[in-house]
């Protein structure tokens, strides 16, 4: 088996049948299989995977009682997968025709490269911000501080979003998004899978972190592109919750991966970012009633 997509599902239907449909559509002269794991969903999520199962002889399903995360479901499909090369796939994402043909050959000549990711593209067109530096302690105080909402121009926010990316140039970076991100299996064969603490956010920078460690290359490569919705799941949530999470994650990330202090000046911040969170979420409410 050359390729394995492997797709964590929750409460997106509309968005996984386009997802699906547009995997059916690429251009494939290799063997490969999708799996897809659906975290307890209850948007008839499930009917539709058993439907697509009639098109697609090659998909897997494993439907969890409850919600497990991203991290924990990646690694469901990753111990099913028989593939060369895995694919995580978010469901709110279309593939182009070529896509899958072109990670594949870029895989097999160069076998260095251990994570890959393609131009994300938003709805309309446009480039998608995909490609970060590994996360610091100023760029993380400041966005903790909602300061990246305002004042995006400062340094440090510039190289910890990589403002100043071509995004027209295969080159090798630090990070790709997690909604569409290729691995070579002989990576998670070193490294390991995905740490399961993270319920929710940083579980692929901290898989890109342990990679690079291990001297294992990750590129940006534009030729391969992708349509992402963008927030598909994200956006059912509660901004407070999903603040909750992120910054959960975020501290045992630097708790894997920084000094202690780094970490202790993070928890700090913690009760104020939730503050702010819940200040910003409140805003569109606020100007509705000044209006009434």
């Amino acid at each position: 088996m050359k390729l394995s997509i492997i797709i964590v599902n929750w409460n997106t239907k509309d968005f996984l049948k386009k997802c699906l449909d547009s995997i059916l559509l690429c251009k494939k002269d290799f063997d490969y299989e999708i799996i897809i794991v659906d975290n307890s969903s209850t948007d008839q999520s499930q009917k539709i995977i058993e439907n697509y199962k009639l098109k697609a002889e090659n998909l897997k399903t494993i439907l969890n009682e409850k919600n497990l995360g991203f991290a924990k479901a990646v690694n469901q499909g990753i111990k099913l997968s028989k593939g060369e090369y895995i694919l995580i796939l978010n469901p709110d994402t279309t593939l182009k025709e070529d896509t899958l043909e072109k990670i594949v050959d870029f895989m097999e000549k160069n076998q260095s490269c251990g994570i890959l990711g393609g131009k994300i593209l938003n709805p309309d067109g446009t480039i998608q911000l995909s490609v970060r530096k590994f996360p610091n302690l100023c760029s993380q105080v400041l966005i903790l501080l909602k300061i990246h909402h305002f004042l995006l121009k400062i340094r440090c926010l510039r190289n910890y979003f990589a403002l100043d990316f071509d995004y027209s140039k295969t080159q090798e970076v630090d990070q790709v998004m997690g909604s569409f991100f290729l691995i070579r299996s002989k990576v998670i064969k070193e490294i390991g899978l995905f740490d399961e603490k993270f319920f929710l956010w940083f579980e692929e920078v901290d898989f890109c972190k342990r990679a690079k460690n291990k001297g294992w290359k990750i590129y940006y490569y534009p030729q391969a592109e992708i349509f992402h919705q963008k927030a598909g799941s994200f956006s059912q949530v509660f901004p407070l919750k999903n603040q909750w999470r992120f910054n959960k994650s975020l501290l045992y990330y630097f708790k894997k991966h920084h000094s202690f202090l780094a970490w202790l000046i993070l928890v700090f911040l913690q009760p104020i970012s939730l503050i702010l969170s819940l200040i910003i979420s409140l805003l569109p409410f606020l100007k509705k009633l000044k209006k009434l």
